[in-house]
């Protein structure tokens, strides 16, 4: 498998994320009230057609994001840019070279896009997205997304509880796991050419992890619909356990008894464990969790428990050995 590259490196080569706060947007026009999806918006992610743009219009009046500055989750910490979080990705189905997604994923085709369901549910079946996305009003919030190979950014997603999404589809006492399914498409995506990992790739939560209130739903950020490198049209953001749990472009949501056997774990079982909490106390076998580097800055910071979540998710794992479960 491919070795992941340290920040380091990257600092070196003159990234995206380095440039000057001359060069990036405002951050002042993300904070007033606006519409997330636009008709206009709509049309691009292939979701709506013909007759069905009055049905849009609605759809995007009803979707008013809060003004971000009240949102509980806002750890209260300055956001990266829109270019820093669209510059400087992992998303191995597009290289492996953290540009890489910024420079091949915008032209995945989302349109159409659907969803399939299926498993120890009562409700089950294949949605479009705009079908999936429907009966919930999306909402902003800030959330710190702590990568395992000690990056960090803060980013205002837009989305809408896990949770919900769940209930609609009445999983069964027999559901204990919920697994994510990301896309098989290897002529749009050039790194699942490669076997540097079994595609298409899956990852998974544990139920009641899935129904934890901070779990979401994510389909944009800064108020705007996802990009392609960061996941587009819809994934799951999961903001205490590292990055690679938060699984992109997803196609499929499957309600399962068993521990699904996720991408990473299989991969690299010492490296990458199911649970994947993001914790100072257990290093990576190859570096140390303990600090994290924020992009857009110079100097390290300790990583939090959690990521400094643990009011909202430590109770999940009360008794539990989180060096073993790691």
């Amino acid at each position: 498998m491919a070795t992941l590259k340290g920040l380091s490196m990257h600092i070196k080569s003159g990234r995206a994320w380095q440039l000057r706060e001359s060069e990036v947007t405002d951050e002042s026009v993300y904070r007033a009230r606006r519409e997330f999806i636009k008709t206009a918006g709509l049309v691009a992610a292939g979701v709506l057609v013909g007759p069905r743009l009055a049905a849009a219009k609605t759809l995007a009046e009803l979707r008013k994001l809060k003004p971000i500055e009240q949102t509980k989750y806002n750890p209260g910490e300055k956001l990266n840019t829109y270019e820093q979080i669209t510059s400087y990705n992992n998303y191995y189905e597009f290289g492996f070279e953290k540009s890489d997604p910024a420079r091949l994923a915008p032209s995945l085709r989302v349109s159409p896009w659907s969803v399939r369901v299926s498993g120890e549910a009562e409700v089950t079946g294949t949605y479009s997205l705009e079908d999936l996305i429907r009966p919930y009003p999306l909402e902003e919030r800030i959330y710190r997304h702590r990568c395992v190979e000690a990056w960090s950014m803060v980013i205002p997603w837009v989305g809408f509880p896990l949770s919900a999404l769940i209930k609609r589809f009445k999983p069964t006492s027999r559901a204990k796991f919920v697994e994510f399914t990301t896309l098989y498409d290897p002529a749009q995506m050039p790194g699942q050419r490669t076997d540097v990992l079994a595609w298409p790739y899956v990852e998974g939560l544990r139920m009641d992890e899935a129904m934890n209130e901070l779990a979401i739903i994510a389909v944009g950020l800064y108020g705007k619909e996802l990009p392609g490198q960061d996941g587009a049209p819809i994934r799951l953001v999961v903001p205490w356990k590292y990055g690679f749990k938060s699984i992109k472009s997803i196609v499929r949501i499957h309600f399962r008894e068993t521990m699904p056997a996720t991408t990473w774990a299989k991969a690299a079982p010492t490296e990458y464990g199911f649970y994947a909490n993001v914790n100072p106390h257990v290093d990576h076998p190859r570096w140390s969790q303990a600090r994290e580097r924020r992009i857009g800055e110079f100097f390290k910071r300790p990583t939090l428990m959690f990521n400094g979540y643990g009011e909202y998710v430590a109770a999940l794992y009360k008794g539990m050995d989180l060096r073993k479960y790691f």
